[in-house]
């Protein structure tokens, strides 16, 4: 969906090649849009060990669990962009965008 949306797009299928990703990309992310529950480790986790190595970075947690198991991974603070699963293309580039803008 970002693709579509003219978005420049890196994948990573583990936490692991996530934080590799960021290790070794030389220009400036943006943005980590990551799961909130996943194996290795949380999102949560994954977008503190992201920010410290791009301190600017934004970040848009998504997830389909219920806000009870969100909120006991630390997402649901003040401030945090959340999407909830499933969700359209729209909603999507509605909420990358909020999260960009407050760059």
């Amino acid at each position: 969906m970002l693709k579509q949306l003219n978005y420049n797009v890196f994948s990573a299928n583990t936490p692991g090649q996530a934080i590799e990703l960021a290790k070794n990309h030389a220009n400036t992310i943006h943005l980590l849009l990551t799961d909130v529950v996943m194996p290795e480790m949380n999102g949560k986790e994954l977008s503190d060990h992201i920010k410290s190595l791009c301190p600017t970075i934004q970040i848009l947690f998504m997830s389909g669990y219920t806000t009870n198991i969100i909120a006991e991974h630390g997402v649901l603070e003040e401030g945090v962009y959340f999407i909830p699963k499933p969700f359209s293309k729209k909603n999507l580039a509605d909420k990358v965008r909020q999260a960009l803008d407050q760059r």
